[in-house]
């Protein structure tokens, strides 16, 4: 596993944003786990959060982009904070767009987004905190190809929670690939949580013992994706 990884892992962690236990998910399913990335509020931890993220799309799309895109709401933090961490790390400046939930009437920025105008030619890359159901991207994918003549290079998320999506057999990250046709990707997947955490301490503790990690496997008996 790449340092970056582990490092982020340990991150979510300590920031308390990943926890075990019992958790009833908006889909209705019971999970041993549960990650909520709204828990990052300081100005330290959202300056690692993007250094995470800029690493990730580093590793996976290279340099190869002009654009962030993070849907509002969550994903309009996520996108500024990349980019900044981008141009600290790799030297390369990346323009934030993001959309609005209603569009701006008024002023000299009015229109459906915010931060750089879509143009032309621009190569795109999506970020998001997790993509559990996929139907962020049935509202702001055509919002994003309808705005110029772009390339969408790909979707980063934080973590891929390699469960079954809409679609009930392939995880959602899957089904937004297959859909639209661009690459999807995670920070880490739950497989590389469970690697990092089982029986190994982090922030002094176990987390993940024996009993949990059999109730991570029933889960995923349940609801895990199939490749």
């Amino acid at each position: 596993m790449e340092q970056y990884k582990s490092d982020f892992i340990d991150f979510m962690v300590e920031s308390n944003v990943l926890k075990f236990g019992d958790f009833t998910l908006k889909s209705g399913r019971k999970s041993p786990f549960f990650m909520n990335a709204g828990g990052y509020v300081t100005g330290s931890q959202l300056k690692r959060l993007g250094e995470f993220y800029a690493k990730a799309i580093h590793d996976k799309y290279g340099d190869d982009f002009d654009v962030l895109f993070g849907p509002a709401y969550k994903g309009i933090p996520l996108s500024v904070v990349t980019a900044i961490a981008y141009s600290e790390l790799y030297g390369k400046e990346i323009r934030y767009c993001s959309d609005r939930k209603e569009e701006k009437d008024h002023g000299a920025d009015k229109g459906s987004f915010l931060g750089s105008k879509l143009q032309d030619g621009d190569r795109v890359v999506m970020i998001e905190d997790v993509t559990t159901s996929g139907k962020s991207m049935e509202e702001t994918v055509p919002k994003v190809r309808g705005a110029a003549d772009v390339t969408i290079v790909g979707l980063m998320v934080s973590l891929d929670r390699m469960e079954v999506g809409k679609g009930g057999v392939k995880c959602a990250l899957d089904e937004v690939k297959d859909l639209y046709g661009f690459e999807t990707n995670a920070i880490v997947t739950m497989a590389e949580v469970v690697e990092r955490l089982y029986n190994k301490e982090c922030q002094g503790k176990i987390l993940i013992d024996d009993t949990l990690k059999a109730a991570i496997d029933a889960y995923y008996e349940q609801y895990g994706a199939r490749k």
